[in-house]
């Protein structure tokens, strides 16, 4: 193996310590090729659609809309049942009764 294609081995700590700081300075091997991607990615038109917001507060209102409907219809539900009809009557017999 010639001079020239054997790796670096550093012998003494200073020139231990300038390869370190050499290495430290140097993007890692496959930084450049990321970064690249990353721009390439960033302009498609997917990550164009993804970022646009038109839309998401009507779509917020919508979830929230739908979510009160479901609650609205589990409470009819739930008061139609004849156990909380005799127990809201009865609570209303009462108050009417100790009132007057």
């Amino acid at each position: 193996m010639s001079r020239l294609t054997r790796p670096f081995r550093p012998t003494t700590p200073r020139s231990a310590a300038r390869l370190a700081a050499i290495r430290a300075a140097l993007p890692a091997p496959g930084a450049a090729l990321a970064a690249r991607l990353g721009t390439v990615l960033a302009r498609s038109p997917l990550a164009r659609g993804l970022r646009d917001d038109t839309g998401a507060a009507t779509a917020e209102y919508a979830v929230v809309i739908m979510a009160a409907v479901g609650f609205a219809g589990l409470l009819v539900v739930i008061l139609k049942s004849g156990e909380v009809q005799s127990l809201l009557t009865g609570i209303v017999r009462d108050a009417l009764q100790s009132a007057g």
